[in-house]
């Protein structure tokens, strides 16, 4: 959990952009899908002019009483007499109340029609001051337009046009002229990413045989050096015996490095002069790693452009000299991605494919890239497994793929 909580805070960029474009698309609906939040607005305003003010009532609108003349005789002798009775009554005595002080009797108490009851006024306004216990939740129709826009927000997220396809048609399977909040959209498309991805998401194997040979390749910083530092550590602190071959004869950054992370994990690092042949090296370590009864061989390569005819073909080399020495090796070809490359990591694991066999991915810099979704494009059109994922420096910055919590990280899902 506590790498889930790290992956989602550090693909904030992805998560945020999602979120962002998803609140814009719920927001954009036609006024009558969303919430009648306008005429929840209007009906104060309303109410308070439909509540006529007592004195309205008393000199304006006091219905028109009609009686007979006897009656009004009657009644003004009676008015005339309490009037001298009032006058002759000793100053400070109480007064007594006339007939007529009180506003006539028209409709008889029992017959009148009872006034409405006020709640649904103070309901109204206690939503407007925020005090409702069930604020409203903006929802939109799934429609057509809808799901053109939710692909456009995935293609922005570098999933590719047909991998957007796929999740949002999926998506939209048997709900279409629904309702629904950003949370249901989010939910919706957190789990069709974890279904494309759940077929991929395999941890390196392991076999009886040994040495097992793993060849990391990649292009020039895309995190392969530090990749084989951290799972040399890892399987290290498994009990593994794990030797490193520093195939980048050309960088000597790259041997340091290696060299660091060996004497930290406790795992030796054959290295050859600079300008060397890697080539010879990966041989000279499968000898040196089986003489040692080692149960894992991580062989580093230099970083290469898969444009680059020349260097491609030096990788090719690596892996026919590594055949001479065990026709089965390498057992594993790890293709290090740099997240921050976008759709370009789509071409670099077709070359790398064709040259070198690759058969796991492993996806780094997660935590600098606001278009995470390339990982979902490279599950959807390839097929690899993907081994790990790294967020960050840290050892336990590269951790085992997970679908499931990859996707809710990358879609900002609070389960």
């Amino acid at each position: 959990m506590a790498f889930f909580k790290k992956l989602k805070d550090r693909l904030f960029n992805s998560s945020s952009k999602i979120d962002e474009g998803l609140e814009a698309i719920v927001g954009d609906a036609d006024p009558s899908q969303q919430p009648a939040v306008d005429k929840v607005m209007e009906a104060p305003a309303q109410a308070v002019d439909a509540v006529p003010d007592a004195k309205t009532l008393t000199e304006r609108e006091q219905p028109t009483i009609e009686t007979d003349p006897a009656e009004a005789e009657t009644a003004a002798r009676a008015e005339t007499a309490a009037r001298e009775e009032e006058q002759r009554a000793p100053r400070g005595a109480p007064i007594a109340e006339s007939p007529q002080t009180a506003l006539p009797p028209v409709i008889p108490a029992s017959d009148r029609e009872q006034a409405p009851d006020p709640a649904p006024t103070r309901g109204i306004l206690g939503r407007l001051l925020g005090r409702d216990e069930t604020p409203e939740i903006a929802r939109r129709v799934l429609d057509d337009e809808m799901l053109e826009q939710l692909e456009e927000l995935l293609i922005a997220a570098d999933m590719g046009v047909d991998t957007a396809l796929r999740v949002t048609a999926n998506m939209a399977e048997g709900r279409l002229g629904k309702k629904l909040s950003v949370h249901e959209i989010k939910t919706l498309m957190s789990d069709e990413i974890a279904r494309i991805m759940e077929p991929v998401a395999k941890p390196l194997p392991l076999y009886k045989k040994t040495p097992q040979v793993v060849l990391v390749v990649g292009v020039n910083g895309s995190g392969k050096t530090t990749t084989i530092g951290k799972l040399a550590s890892q399987f290290r602190a498994a009990g593994k015996s794990v030797v490193i071959a520093a195939g980048d004869t050309f960088r000597a950054a790259a041997v340091e490095q290696l060299q660091v992370w060996g004497e930290r994990a406790g795992v030796p690092v054959l290295t050859a002069p600079q300008g060397s042949d890697p080539a010879s090296l990966a041989y000279d370590a499968m000898v040196k790693a089986e003489a040692d009864g080692a149960d894992l061989l991580l062989i580093d390569t230099a970083g290469r452009l898969q444009n680059r005819g020349d260097l491609m073909e030096e990788l090719a080399k690596i892996v026919r000299v590594i055949r001479k020495k065990d026709p089965d090796a390498p057992h594993n070809t790890l293709l290090v991605l740099d997240a921050t490359t976008g759709q370009n990591a789509i071409g670099q694991v077709k070359v790398f494919q064709e040259i070198s066999d690759v058969s796991g991915l492993v996806m780094t810099k997660l935590d600098g890239t606001a278009k995470g979704g390339v990982l979902v494009a490279l599950a959807d059109k390839f097929g690899l497994p993907i081994h790990a994922i790294g967020v960050g420096e840290q050892i336990d910055d590269l951790q085992a793929f997970d679908p499931q919590e990859f996707a809710d990280a990358l879609t900002g899902l609070e389960r």
